[in-house]
């Protein structure tokens, strides 16, 4: 993850709980302190208001997140307004304007793109309007979230992109030595868009993982994509192409969209699913795969909730708002490890 204070375990699972987190996943992480970048706000007597401002809204892990914090916002009385940003770097500011402009007390936001972070915190601050990010992580001071002191470093609600990547990774390893394939034969694919700074993360700590966890000297190639099933199948079918020789293919990414591109890619140039390995990361797309009940190159995902997350965002800002309590510097939800015999168990919604 980004340079962060140093993280503890949430002290009692009650707290979990009480921001919806499904029984499933018990425990989670906050850190010590809250952020420096966070505006000077003072509690709101009245209803509270908040926007929730989303890139690429229509994925299934951000409908997810707005069904979430509606569900919290309704609990806590909370008028709520969300907004679908796309992947519009530009309209993500200009909506941030808009809604202080129509009185919201306070804007959770999941930039396109980290490089507004600096208009965002100064439009928000400038109007005293309490900012919190999920998912995402911007900078008060700089385009590039890793590089930023971390008193700069909005508070943030989301997952640890090292612990996800890690388990990724780890469970990948653990798929190819099952397998026991050739480490000459074999490619791992990291596919991913590389300009989000929480994507890179998730990456890293996968190659990490699979390269302790293999044992085996595997070439890797990394795949840059726009994060959807589309661009990911594209990027991902040119570069088996230009593999010819490649027996066996290990697929993981920054979401499950790039894995389930390269699953369809591999699938669409003939290559069957017992020389594939996929760990999807979300599992709202894999478990499509497993539905069916037909063989696989998915062979695990990891879910992760949107729900949770929109629920603990506005928790997080309605106890601001309302109580004057200072926000987390960043505070993850719990994520669970599930494949094609136990995802309806853990809870996973497939639509």
């Amino acid at each position: 993850m980004f340079t962060t204070p140093q993280r503890r375990a949430v002290a009692a699972t009650g707290l979990l709980l009480t921001f919806g987190l499904s029984s499933a996943c018990s425990t989670g992480q906050e850190s010590t302190s809250a952020s420096g970048a966070d505006a000077p706000v003072a509690p709101v007597s009245g209803k509270i208001s908040m926007t929730y401002l989303q890139k690429q809204g229509d994925q299934e892990y951000f409908v997810g997140e707005a069904e979430g914090a509606k569900a919290k916002a309704t609990e806590l009385g909370v008028d709520l307004r969300i907004v679908n940003l796309g992947s519009d770097a530009n309209r993500a500011v200009s909506e941030v304007r808009s809604a202080i402009a129509q009185k919201s007390n306070g804007l959770i936001v999941v930039v396109p793109d980290p490089a507004v972070g600096p208009q965002v915190v100064q439009a928000t601050r400038d109007a005293r309007v309490a900012l919190l990010t999920s998912d995402d992580q911007i900078c008060a001071t700089g385009p590039d979230p890793s590089t930023c002191a971390k008193q700069n470093l909005v508070p943030r609600i989301g997952f640890s992109g090292a612990q996800m990547g890690g388990e990724v990774g780890k469970r990948a390893a653990e798929e190819f030595r099952k397998a026991g394939w050739n480490p000459a034969e074999t490619r791992t694919i990291s596919a991913w868009k590389q300009d989000v700074t929480v994507c890179t993360d998730r990456v890293k700590a996968a190659k990490e993982a699979f390269a302790a966890g293999a044992s085996a000297g595997v070439q890797n190639i990394d795949v840059a994509t726009d994060n959807t099933p589309a661009g990911a199948q594209d990027r991902i079918a040119a570069t088996v192409t230009a593999n010819p020789g490649v027996k066996n293919w290990v697929v993981w990414g920054c979401n499950d969209e790039n894995v389930q591109g390269g699953v369809t890619a591999l699938e669409n140039a003939g290559i069957g699913p017992d020389r594939v390995i996929g760990v999807g990361l979300g599992a709202y797309l894999a478990c499509k795969n497993w539905a069916g009940g037909r063989p696989t190159g998915m062979k695990a995902a990891l879910f992760i909730n949107g729900k949770d997350v929109g629920a603990l965002a506005v928790q997080t800002l309605y106890d601001k708002l309302k109580n004057g309590k200072d926000m987390p510097a960043e505070a993850f939800a719990p994520t669970t490890m599930v494949n094609a015999t136990n995802w309806q168990s853990s809870g996973v919604t497939c639509h």
